[in-house]
């Protein structure tokens, strides 16, 4: 027991670390302090972490601080005028824009009276009435009225009515007391329901004719021309050698004419002369009558002939007339004399697109469209892209007209044809331009067997790109270039032309 509280007390007063370094001490390896020293026993176990500085927080700019950025009140004034300036600048170009196109000069638009607006039809009645026997005849041609409304024809010529070698009965066989007036009345009366307006071709009669002698009517002393006129006739067609080609006459008529006419232009009554000699005669000394008493003067585009003409015979004709001239009075084309049936549609187009009144005939449209369903609907197609294309294009209603004399390379063989006036044989490849202000339609016709591509040294002032309106086979589309196009034999192409990167 007594031993017991001596160990303790010794143990009380000396410590476990005393004496000998190694003597109570627990030796061990030493970690590096996260500073890099040794670890001692001393060294707090965790390092506080040091606190995040702090963070301002997002306040929105006072008025002042905004103009001390924005450079002041001044730069706010600068910027009302900078926009001031934009807004005034922008309205004085356009008002600039505006006073250009004004006072630019421009085409002037041309009145243009029902007859040069609309395309002509020449048949004869007298062959429908004795293919299928009179009422019946004049019936089948009445069906197909609205049909020619529709093509964009307007005026009926009627031919064949009146005899030509005889006295002034024959005028009035027609009339009111002969077999035939039913059918005609018949014809008038459903030709005003179409739409379409009535000529008589009074062509080659005798000078009794010519003037007019009373009908046997009910009304002995009416005048044979006030009868027609009375029947709604809008005129009336007489050739350049008839004795009613005359002034005394024609100032007569005139006055008949006057008188039957309403101010409205589409109910003027015309005088059509058909020209049959190369120079249209003067109806006096001085040659200014013609111009107020006739209205339309119709011509030819083939020489009359017994034959078929050949293509070099068309293609002299058809440059004759494409020569430009004085032309004093409105014209009306018609192909006239017999062509090769491979060029109708040809000749269709230049009748077509030249400057004046189209005079189509019968065997041009009606005779196209009795084939096979194919060949009805194209022949429709062809004419409908003329006639529409005509309709709304004012540089092919009443443009001006260039002739194109050019250079042409024939592709089956590496000679190259020379200019048309140093030509051995009248050129086959011909051109002409209808222009309306900056619209240019260009009429490429190759009359002749082989193809054809255009010189690029041809008219170099003409714009170099153009898209296909119509052509003769119908399938010329899309747009294209002079330089790369080739006629095909007996070929006849229209083409809007237009400046690289314009979609006019």
């Amino acid at each position: 027991m007594v031993q017991s509280e001596e160990t303790d007390s010794l143990t009380h007063k000396m410590p476990l670390n005393a004496g000998d370094p190694g003597y109570g001490s627990v030796s061990g390896p030493s970690f590096p302090a996260p500073g890099g020293g040794p670890v001692s026993e001393t060294a707090p176990l965790l390092i506080p972490e040091p606190e995040p500085e702090p963070v301002e927080q997002w306040q929105p700019l006072t008025k002042e601080q905004l103009e001390m950025a924005a450079g002041g009140p001044w730069w706010r004034r600068m910027r009302c005028y900078l926009v001031l300036v934009f807004w005034l600048g922008w309205v004085a170009m356009l008002a600039i824009a505006v006073a250009i196109v004004v006072i630019s000069p421009r085409p002037v638009v041309t009145p243009l009276k029902w007859w040069q607006k609309t395309l002509f039809f020449e048949l004869q009645p007298t062959t429908f009435m004795e293919a299928k026997g009179g009422a019946e005849g004049i019936n089948a041609l009445c069906e197909q009225l609205p049909f020619l409304s529709s093509l964009g024809i307007g005026a009926l010529i009627l031919q064949g009515l009146f005899s030509k070698d005889a006295s002034a009965s024959n005028l009035t066989a027609a009339g009111r007391g002969s077999d035939t007036w039913p059918q005609i009345q018949h014809l008038l009366t459903e030709s005003n329901k179409a739409g379409l307006k009535v000529v008589l071709d009074l062509c080659g009669l005798d000078p009794d004719d010519a003037k007019m002698q009373p009908i046997n009517a009910t009304n002995g002393d009416q005048k044979s021309l006030r009868f027609w006129l009375e029947q709604g006739v809008a005129g009336f067609v007489i050739c350049d050698t008839d004795a009613a080609y005359s002034e005394k006459v024609l100032l007569e008529w005139r006055g008949a004419f006057t008188e039957f006419s309403s101010k409205e232009e589409e109910e003027e009554r015309i005088l059509v002369v058909k020209q049959t000699q190369r120079v249209l005669p003067p109806l006096d000394t001085a040659g200014q009558s013609n111009q107020t008493l006739v209205d339309v003067v119709m011509k030819s585009i083939l020489p009359p002939s017994q034959h078929l003409l050949s293509v070099q015979e068309v293609a002299v004709a058809i440059e004759t007339h494409l020569q430009p001239r004085d032309e004093k009075m409105w014209p009306s084309w018609t192909v006239g004399g017999e062509s090769p049936h491979y060029l109708k549609k040809l000749l269709l187009l230049l009748t077509m697109t030249l400057p004046g009144t189209p005079a189509l005939r019968y065997d041009e449209i009606l005779d196209q469209i009795q084939g096979t369903e194919k060949e009805r609907r194209s022949a429709v197609a062809f004419f409908t892209s003329l006639s529409r294309s005509r309709a709304r294009e004012e540089a092919l209603m009443y443009g001006s007209f260039t002739f194109l004399p050019f250079n042409t390379t024939n592709t089956n063989s590496s000679s190259t044809n020379s200019t048309l006036a140093s030509s051995p044989s009248p050129p086959t490849t011909l051109a002409f331009l209808r222009s309306w202000g900056c619209v240019h339609f260009l009429v490429l016709l190759n009359i002749g067997p082989e193809p054809h591509a255009l010189d690029p040294a041809w008219a170099q002032s003409l714009p170099e790109a153009g898209v296909f309106v119509t052509s003769t086979g119908l399938e010329r589309l899309g747009s294209t270039s002079l330089y790369s196009l080739v006629l095909q034999p007996h070929e006849a192409i229209v083409i809007k032309l237009f400046e690289p990167g314009s979609y006019s």
